[in-house]
């Protein structure tokens, strides 16, 4: 078997396969998902103190 003249695997350049707009448009939804789920859980976190700091009525 004779080797192939290009080069193989991960040794050879690499091509960028997405424009920097998208890439950019990822890391952006990437941004804005992480902070929506970090407000969520704040938000979460201070109705559970909320309800817990509230007497029971019965």
């Amino acid at each position: 078997m004779t080797p192939s003249p290009g080069p193989s695997g991960f040794n050879g350049h690499s091509a960028p396969v997405a424009s920097s707009r998208l890439t950019d448009a990822v890391a952006a939804s990437l941004a804005i998902g992480a902070f929506s789920l970090c407000l969520v859980v704040g938000i979460t976190v201070l109705s559970i103190k909320a309800s817990m700091a509230m007497p029971i009525i019965g």
